[in-house]
């Protein structure tokens, strides 16, 4: 918690961010997993009413079902956001096995949930409901100010989005570097690859992924790209002095949000009337800070849309081979030279621009060829090469099938029910 004199220099910032950032495993990550292709899989879903899609869930029913299915067969985390949607954290291992450990889970849940009218959803976006935080929480609460204060965006990215998330190993030296590097430039082709939210307020949006046209309105200051021009280190140091201060820890339970425009170099420098910032909240604002790409001791590829079952087992897979396997990083490299910069692009019509679509292809067809080396095979070669057949190789995102199917029946949901059929 802040001190009432000035305790941070530049130079002891800088190193500090360097050392929870780019040194592997950072404070937290894939623990006890050697270096390599090993990779983490984080995964929300949607929560919906079966009875009523327009409703919202009490998170103490989410929660109830939650706890009456008991320990779950793959061991992975279950958490909260705000809006209610649920997230599934894996343990750490070859990517296959990750993704596996979700699978198991989610099918468990399912069985549970549905028992209490609750289904989980794999889009990025709901397509539908207005956004209602149920997760009371002091720091969300205080979080929901400080976006309050710049636009209505931030209710909609806290409560009415989703993500599939890869956490990937940094490794170190110059492998670290050009693994963030490599993670930059393939950011944009793999946002447009798995777009998948094209409806808010139950019609289309104009936007093939609206959740990453949401983050990127949102404040630049914290989920803009990093970008990859500038050693690693220095690059998020940079990013971080610059971003705005998003709340400062007041006590045990106590945030206060801050929406004067103080950056965090500025509070380093001049203070605030609460005091100067320490150590604690230095780390804290880097958790504050949400990049598509984020180094924190480990690389978190933060910019794809959630996808239903099976889908959502691609998009850790494409990223651990196009970023940690060196055959299929080079060929993505060259793939992607040209669309580096092409956020805005991947987010407004996906694979309907040629560039990202022939990136798209080509990173499909390396990881396709790279998946014995990192370990994936059975389900976990199957469903890439479906999702490139279905997709990929047809210029086309799972956003496209939202579309038709919407133009078609009306429909706003994958196969036009809430809850996604299993897949193990």
């Amino acid at each position: 918690m802040p001190s009432k004199n000035p305790i941070l220099s530049q130079e002891a910032a800088r190193r500090l961010i360097g050392d929870r950032s780019f040194s592997a495993r950072g404070d937290r990550g894939p623990v006890g997993t050697p270096l390599g292709a090993h990779a983490g899989v984080e995964v929300e879903w949607l929560t919906v009413s079966t009875h009523n899609r327009e409703s919202h869930i009490p998170l103490r029913d989410t929660r109830g079902a939650v706890a009456a299915a008991g320990t779950l067969p793959g061991g992975c985390r279950v958490t909260f956001e705000p809006g209610g949607q649920l997230e599934l954290s894996s343990p750490a291992d070859l990517p296959s096995a990750a993704c596996q450990a979700v699978a198991e889970d989610v099918a468990h849940l399912r069985r549970h949930l549905s028992d209490y009218g609750i289904a989980l959803v794999g889009m990025g976006r709901d397509p539908l409901r207005l956004e209602r935080r149920v997760l009371e929480s002091p720091r969300y609460v205080a979080m929901e100010r400080y976006f309050d204060a710049l636009s209505s965006l931030g209710r909609v990215m806290m409560c009415g989005t989703a993500s599939v998330q890869a956490n990937l190993d940094l490794g170190s030296g110059q492998e670290a570097e050009s693994r963030w590097r490599q993670a930059h430039r393939v950011g944009p082709t793999l946002a447009a690859t798995f777009a998948n939210s094209p409806f808010q307020g139950g019609g289309p949006s104009g936007w093939r992924s609206t959740r990453l046209a949401v983050w990127q309105a949102l404040d630049a200051t914290r989920t803009a790209p990093v970008g990859m021009w500038s050693p690693g280190p220095d690059a998020w140091a940079t990013y971080a002095f610059n971003a705005r201060v998003m709340l400062i820890r007041a006590g045990e339970d106590r945030f206060v949000p801050v929406t004067d425009g103080l950056t965090f170099g500025e509070w380093m420098f001049r203070g605030h009337e609460l005091g100067y910032p320490d150590v604690g909240d230095l780390e804290y604002h880097l958790s504050t800070l949400f990049p598509p790409v984020r180094p924190r001791g480990w690389l978190e590829l933060r910019m794809v849309d959630s996808l239903p079952d099976p889908w959502w087992r691609v998009p850790p897979l494409v990223a651990t081979a196009i970023v940690s396997d060196p055959e299929a990083a080079e060929r993505a490299a060259r793939a992607c030279a040209g669309v580096t910069e092409l956020w805005t692009e991947a987010a407004r019509v996906g694979l309907n621009h040629p560039a990202l679509a022939a990136a798209a292809a080509e990173c499909l067809e390396a990881t396709i060829d790279a998946l014995p080396r990192i370990g994936a095979f059975g389900g976990a070669a199957w469903v890439v090469e479906a999702f490139h057949d279905e997709f990929t190789s047809r210029g086309r995102c799972p956003a496209d099938d939202l579309l038709d199917a919407w133009e078609s029946t009306g429909a706003l949901f994958p196969n036009d029910q809430p809850l996604e059929p299993a897949w193990t």
